[in-house]
């Protein structure tokens, strides 16, 4: 227990009502990606786009009332195209949530850098969305250490011949007011991130529509808590949000309406050991019935897949042949998605299921890529 609230639960129910029962000022982050406007209409009973900020305002003043003064909210969210144009209700929300008190201190952007290709008349295929981070207070945990990420071999050749200009505060030549020192990044293996966060989507959440990736959770959770603290997604889906916590040490606390991802993300999180900092990868040792060969193109070492019934543009790639089968997955799925938000006819490919897995078979279909437009079959 804390304060009354139980830690590492899911609550099934609605998240306007079940928010209610908590105590007040009892969540150290909350992070979620509630249901899309208008679409996702099962479970969700689809919320109108016109309708979505009304909506929303109650859930997030109880969310505001729980979360502690000095907490993070993170709202993954990105407005639809309606009618040739990009709709208005997040910007909408954005407003209304600082009338209701919240600060909009921050917005990061997730690059989903296996974005499934597309156009359409006037745009190309979407491959970020907001992250939205409000607080209560100017003043809140943040953890800037946790998330730093290695310099990169930039270093090695960029510092090995420093001129003189490189070893002082060298002001900007177009007068921005910034400087650098260059020779002070000597010595230093990592340093602090962007706010545009790349990270590919995948569905280890199986089972559920939304392709919102592990990493995602476990980036914020890292930035915004330390072990013990308490994690709250209101809208925990098949509990991506409570794995990542689970598996940094963190409590959860999570809500969901469908009682069939619900039981999803019980599941999922029997398989997560507390602070194991490893993702759970379902079961996906599935045949290969893929029909068409394709040349992969990728980065040196990786892996590629090939789904079933769609040549031309039918390849996925990863690190390892588990998260290449992964990114085809959710490709797939984005791609039929995009089709139904704008009202075109859905070819449906053969089940995903018919993606290549084990090194070695079916190496017509599995490449590790070489860099260049030749790939060659794994051995």
């Amino acid at each position: 227990m804390n304060d009354g609230l139980t830690l590492n639960t899911i609550h099934l129910g609605d998240s306007n009502d079940v928010l209610k029962r908590f105590p007040k000022d009892c969540i150290d982050l909350i992070i979620t990606s509630p249901p899309y406007a208008n679409n996702r209409k099962s479970p969700y009973n689809g919320v109108q786009i016109d309708q979505y900020v009304d909506w929303f305002l109650p859930i997030a003043s109880e969310l505001k009332r729980v979360l502690k003064p000095e907490g993070s909210f993170i709202l993954n969210i990105k407005e639809r195209a309606v009618n040739g144009e990009r709709n208005t209700y997040v910007l909408e929300l954005i407003m209304a949530l600082k009338q209701q008190g919240w600060l909009w201190t921050e917005e990061y952007m997730w690059h989903k850098k296996n974005a499934y290709p597309g156009k359409w008349n006037n745009r190309f295929r979407d491959a970020w969305e907001r992250c939205l981070h409000f607080t209560r207070e100017k003043s809140f945990h943040m953890y800037q250490d946790a998330v730093m990420k290695p310099v990169g071999a930039w270093a090695q050749t960029r510092l090995a011949n420093l001129s003189d200009t490189d070893k002082i505060r060298d002001d900007s030549r177009v007068g921005s007011g910034f400087s650098k020192n260059i020779s002070n990044w000597i010595g230093r293996d990592k340093a602090y991130p962007t706010n545009v966060l790349h990270f590919a989507t995948e569905s280890s959440n199986k089972g559920h529509s939304a392709a919102f990736p592990v990493e995602l959770p476990t980036w914020f959770i890292k930035l915004f808590t330390t072990p013990s603290d308490v994690v709250l997604d209101p809208f925990l889906g098949s509990g991506t949000t409570a794995v990542a916590a689970q598996k940094l040490g963190r409590h959860y606390v999570g809500i969901e309406i469908s009682g069939e991802y619900y039981s999803l993300a019980q599941e999922r999180l029997k398989t997560v050991k507390a602070g194991s900092d490893a993702f759970d990868l379902m079961d996906r040792k599935r045949p290969v019935k893929a029909k068409y060969p394709a040349v992969i193109y990728g980065e040196k070492g990786t892996y590629g897949v090939v789904i079933s019934d769609m040549p031309g543009i039918s390849c996925a790639t990863g690190s390892t042949v588990d998260e290449a089968l992964q990114n085809a997955e959710v490709a797939l799925a984005e791609f039929v998605e995009e089709l139904d938000k704008n009202g075109e006819a859905i070819p449906i490919p053969s089940p995903i299921e018919s993606v290549a897995l084990e090194k070695g078979e079916m190496a017509a279909f599995v490449m590790r890529t070489v860099g260049t437009d030749n790939s060659t079959p794994l051995e």
